[in-house]
């Protein structure tokens, strides 16, 4: 459905959206979740002019990709190096500054399109064209900078999908935790990252540029309402969720929410539960 004040993407139509959520689910609860899948279902629950064919388009372009890196090329800096040749060097992926103030950044279609992005997502076409070729490859969840990486720990090589690939020194990944999180450079932190991980990582970027946008506040709720689909979720989300619909004007579908986060705390955090009750109370008085 277009809005007649608001810029695309529009969302699709409840059909197509309940049959996208259902398919992200269940590949969620998958004992092997397919991460590609999941962000293209991400993308067309936000995209509604993202149909099946837009979906197998974007998967067959990465099996093209994939199919133009060398055969086995050596261990882990060669691998890190053709998939740099190949995605960064020849078609010029990357990331710039802007590319953090738009929505595309974060939708995986779309960064394949314009070969731009989000470090994630430039990440996760990364992952999926090497993984395809058989590359030892795996996300690196830095503090406030996602990477990849490629072979076993002993002889683990970084690359920065957003500056095309770029292999990194242990001097520039400790820079790099060192100026977002400002603290030291942790072994575990460059540990795989799971799918889902990095899955709910993405949905936190959506939501996060959705809330310096209230005008977007249809994008926040779909982005919060694939999170809730994510086994283990946080609680907090359902509050998230609750303050949403409220300001959407649904304010007994928000109450309703507000009031079962409020259940769920209110074992651990009374007083933040009577809180929360009052909210919803406050949202269904809007009715009157």
């Amino acid at each position: 459905m277009r809005h007649p004040y608001l810029p695309p993407p529009y969302p699709p139509p409840p059909e197509r959206s309940a049959e996208l959520r259902r398919r992200f689910a269940e590949e969620a609860r998958s004992e092997r979740p397919d991460l590609s899948a999941l962000c293209l279902l991400i993308g067309a629950e936000t995209d509604g002019s993202l149909d099946e064919a837009g979906l197998d388009a974007a998967q067959a372009e990465l099996d093209r990709l994939a199919g133009e890196l060398p055969y086995r090329p050596g261990g882990p800096a060669a691998w890190a190096d053709a998939v740099r040749r190949l995605l960064g060097g020849r078609y010029e992926f990357h990331g710039t500054p802007g590319d953090y103030q738009r929505l595309e950044s974060s939708l995986l279609h779309e960064v394949l399109r314009r070969r731009r992005g989000l470090p994630i997502l430039l990440s996760v076409v990364w992952l999926e064209v090497a993984r395809r070729a058989g590359a030892p490859v795996y996300g690196v969840a830095l503090p406030g900078h996602f990477v990849v990486g490629f072979g076993a720990a002993a002889e683990q090589v970084l690359a920065d999908p957003f500056e095309g690939g770029r292999v990194l020194t242990g001097t520039d990944a400790e820079l790099l935790v060192a100026g977002a999180a400002g603290t030291p450079l942790d072994p575990s932190m460059l540990e795989p990252a799971a799918p889902m991980e990095i899955v709910q990582r993405i949905l936190n970027n959506i939501r996060a540029w959705a809330a310096a946008r209230p005008e977007r506040s249809d994008v926040a709720l779909r982005a919060v309402e694939l999170a809730l689909l994510v086994p283990s979720h946080p609680a907090r989300l359902r509050y998230e969720r609750g303050q949403l619909l409220v300001q959407r004007g649904q304010f007994v579908a928000g109450a309703e929410e507000l009031e079962h986060y409020a259940d769920l705390i209110e074992v651990v955090d009374e007083s933040a539960a009577r809180k929360v009750r009052q909210e919803a109370g406050t949202a269904r008085a809007k009715l009157n």
